[in-house]
């Protein structure tokens, strides 16, 4: 499921550039996605993925990053356009804090977008795009859980794998697996280290 309404002629730091030079003082969700265009999946998922890494201003990331747990599933079973309930569209954060933000961001953002292309295509399709949308599915609901930095290789994962899609870069998928499998295994061991501390301080009381 490609990004059909994503305006190829136009990049994508080039459409989070156009994001800050609005002269509203306050965007909504619903003003972000409209930006991209409502089948515009993987650059939404790029987008609301992405604050999760920058320091942007209190419960910024929570409204950006949140609506993700319903795009992906969406791009995992096949819509061709995306809905959000209207009390999410209408969620507002400041363009200025968002602009400040993505801006440091830009400068790496062009300097990938001119070495990526599309290659590995393959790798995309009705069965790769599921896939994606599988993996950056899991991934949003580990966003939501309460580990310390937790979700900063999650997040990190998601981007890439939605900037793949944007680049149609198979080469980038590859990287996004990688950092999946990564994820995985950083969660899987953090949980087992915190079920092992729980079961030794339970045993510590027991014995006090």
């Amino acid at each position: 499921m490609p990004d059909r309404e994503f305006p190829q002629h136009l990049s994508l730091s080039a459409h989070i550039r156009a994001l800050g030079d609005q002269a509203a003082e306050k965007v909504t969700l619903g003003e972000i996605i409209d930006t991209f265009g409502r089948r515009a999946f993987a650059a939404l998922m790029f987008v609301l993925a992405i604050p999760n890494l920058l320091p942007l201003p209190p419960g910024s990331s929570t409204i950006l990053g949140a609506p993700l747990l319903l795009i992906s599933p969406q791009m995992l079973v096949g819509f061709q356009t995306l809905w959000l309930p209207r009390f999410i569209d209408d969620r507002q954060m400041s363009r200025a804090e968002l602009a400040r933000a993505f801006s440091k961001l830009l400068p790496w953002l062009e300097r990938i977008e001119q070495v990526s292309r599309p290659r590995l295509v393959f790798m995309f399709g009705p069965v790769g795009d599921r896939l994606i949308g599988l993996v950056c599915t899991l991934l949003s609901f580990v966003l939501i859980l309460p580990i310390p930095l937790g979700n900063l290789l999650p997040a990190l994962t998601i981007a890439v794998l939605a900037f793949s899609m944007v680049q149609r870069d198979g080469l980038l998928v590859l990287v996004g697996y990688g950092l999946a499998a990564t994820s995985g295994a950083v969660l899987f061991l953090s949980a087992g280290v915190v079920v092992a501390a729980v079961h030794h301080l339970v045993g510590w009381f027991g014995g006090a």
